[in-house]
């Protein structure tokens, strides 16, 4: 990651500098604690193009073999958590409902979804998503 980038505000809309708040989950050196921690962190993957982290973070009963986000070029400009449902530290499943905005091909889009994520061994993944 771009020094920069580092420096910025974090994509998950957070409030928060993206080094202290998505940064050290996709570097590996923090474990997301909640489902939306989870969520929050692969949506600034996908702003960012982090291929690796999204696969790593994607449960493998579900996992795709790869990504190529360069094929498809999004501008992801903003995420808003609509609900949670569980997903909390000492929860093994969680639900997180959330509408991403984006730009491609100089349309604005938006994509709304009801995430389901797993916690297994202390680490939260997505699982699979229902577009709303």
């Amino acid at each position: 990651m771009k020094k920069r980038e580092k420096s910025a505000a974090c994509p998950c809309g957070s409030g928060l500098l993206l080094s202290v708040c998505c940064a050290p989950r996709l570097a590996g050196e923090r474990a997301a604690e909640t489902a939306e921690a989870l969520m929050r962190s692969r949506y600034t993957a996908y702003a960012i193009g982090d291929e690796a982290y999204l696969l790593a973070s994607w449960h493998p009963s579900t996992r795709p073999d790869s990504l190529d986000l360069a094929a498809d070029p999004v501008k992801w400009v903003g995420l808003s958590i609509e609900s949670c449902t569980d997903g909390q530290a000492a929860d093994s499943t969680g639900r997180v409902r959330f509408v991403a905005r984006y730009k491609a091909g100089g349309r604005a889009g938006r994509l709304a979804e009801d995430s389901s994520f797993v916690r297994e061994d202390g680490r939260w993944y997505y699982v699979d998503g229902e577009v709303a």
